[in-house]
């Protein structure tokens, strides 16, 4: 394994995110980031699967969109996901999108089995997800395993021009120009639906934000919502502000 040691890292980085973030029990889910024209760096199945909250970049392996290497011995004891071809439709369609992530928030998938769509119901308590609800969040109507070009075309077709598209009675796929930013749109969507399910678990409506407040949200930045909400996520995987991330495998002194 050589060369793009920094995209590996960041892409294992942010797999454990979304593990520490309940977005993805056990050894489900995958992250990918695009190289170049004909192939992507992609969270493989390794000898020593031991689950997405325990991705190595040792587990980030560079392959083509038809699912060969991408270098010689790059899936040496490796195989990429079953689902690859989830990833590799969006990158073929969107030419917008470096970064494609796949998980399955427990939440997520009973708000959308409960008839509960997306929605901008919040403000400023999360305003690039209400941002991201506004624009509309759709939903896949197939449950299955996004494992050929033909799975993954109708998936594309749902999600159109969309950030994210929720796949019903299965999870969800968020795209961007980064993995930081695919990252942070599954945890807004998350969130969301948590707070829908809550919501009508109280008794209550979900009500739209008002046309108005929406007009007053402020655009923050990309140093803020994403650089900084980043870093955030970061030193959530130790728990303890100013430490670096946890890094398994790596024994601490």
């Amino acid at each position: 394994m050589k060369g793009l040691e920094e995209q590996r890292e960041l892409i294992a980085d942010a797999c454990r995110v979304i593990a520490g973030r309940g977005l993805a029990e056990g050894i489900l889910g995958h992250v990918s980031l695009r190289v170049d024209e004909r192939t992507l760096l992609v969270r493989c199945r390794g000898p020593r699967e031991r689950g997405l909250g325990y991705t190595v970049p040792e587990d980030i392996r560079l392959v083509d969109l038809d699912g060969g290497e991408g270098a010689p011995g790059e899936l040496d004891g490796w195989a990429p996901p079953n689902e690859l071809p989830l990833h590799t439709e969006v990158l073929r369609q969107r030419p917008d999108v470096e970064a494609v992530l796949h998980a399955h928030p427990p939440e997520v998938v009973a708000a959308d089995l409960a008839g509960i769509r997306i929605r901008p119901i919040v403000g400023a308590f999360d305003i690039p997800g209400t941002r991201l609800a506004a624009g509309g969040v759709p939903v896949h109507p197939r449950g299955v395993l996004v494992r050929s070009r033909a799975l993954a075309e109708e998936m594309v077709e749902s999600m159109a021009d969309r950030p994210v598209v929720i796949l019903r009675g299965h999870g969800l796929t968020s795209a961007a120009a980064t993995v930081e930013q695919a990252v942070l749109q599954a945890v807004s969507v998350d969130g969301l639906a948590r707070l829908s399910l809550a919501v009508r678990g109280a008794g209550g409506e979900l009500v739209d934000l008002p046309t108005a407040d929406m007009a007053e949200l402020p655009d923050l930045g990309a140093t803020f919502n994403t650089e900084t909400a980043w870093r955030h996520e970061l030193a959530r995987l130790r728990g303890v502000v100013g430490h670096e991330p946890f890094r398994p495998g790596v024994r601490e002194e």
